[in-house]
C-alpha cells in the first residue's frame, strides 16, 4: 500500500501537464467573443448552422460568452466562401461520387491584433439517382465540410495560443 501511495503520490507532482485547447484559446481570445457569418449567396440555408456552430464553439472549446458586436471585446467573422463539386466516379454516365470542396475564411479581431485564415476542407461522398437525395446529400457534405472547417480552426487558434504562452514564458524569464 505504501509503494502505490508513493507512486501515485509521484505521478500528481510529475504529471505531464496537458492543458485543454480552451486553455491555449485563452490566450488569443478573450472571455466575451462576437460572432458574425456570411455566406455564399447561392447557399444560404448554411448560415444557422455556420452561426450555431461558432456559438457552441465558443461556449464549449473557448470557454467564452457569445456578447454583441458592442461589448465584446474580441470578434470572429467567418465569411463561407462556397463549395464547388468535383466527380470522382461514374456509372452508366451519372455521378455517383464526389468530392466537396468548402472554402472558409476566418477574420479575427484578437489580443494578437487583426489575424486572419483561409481553410479548404474536403468531403467525398456518394450520389444517388434520385435528385431529391442527392440534394440532400450534398447539403451533408457541405454541414460536414464545414464542421471539418471549424475544427481546423480551433485547432489553428489553439497552435496560435500555445505560441504565444510560449513567447510569453520566455520574455518573461528573460527579464529575471
Amino acid at each position: 500500500m505504501r509503494i502505490f501511495l508513493m507512486t501515485l503520490g509521484l505521478l500528481l507532482f510529475t504529471a505531464c501537464g496537458y492543458k485543454p485547447s480552451s486553455h491555449y484559446i485563452k490566450q488569443i481570445f478573450t472571455d466575451t467573443v462576437y460572432v458574425e457569418v456570411k455566406v455564399d449567396a447561392i447557399e444560404p440555408e448554411n448560415a444557422p448552422f455556420i452561426k450555431d456552430e461558432m456559438n457552441r464553439l465558443v461556449y464549449t472549446r473557448f470557454k467564452g460568452r457569445v456578447a454583441s458586436k458592442e461589448e465584446a471585446e474580441s470578434k470572429i467573422y467567418v465569411n463561407y466562401r462556397g463549395t464547388s463539386y468535383t466527380p470522382l466516379a461514374y456509372e452508366d454516365g451519372y455521378v455517383t461520387r464526389y468530392r466537396a470542396d468548402i472554402r472558409v475564411n476566418f477574420k479575427m479581431d484578437t489580443k494578437e491584433g487583426r489575424i486572419s485564415k483561409n481553410i479548404h476542407s474536403r468531403v467525398e461522398s456518394d450520389i444517388q439517382a434520385s435528385s431529391l437525395t442527392s440534394s440532400t446529400l450534398r447539403t451533408e457534405a457541405i454541414k460536414v465540410g464545414l464542421a471539418k472547417a471549424l475544427d481546423e480552426f480551433i485547432g489553428y487558434v489553439s497552435a496560435r495560443g500555445l505560441l504565444a504562452e510560449k513567447k510569453k514564458n520566455t520574455q518573461g524569464q528573460k527579464v529575471k
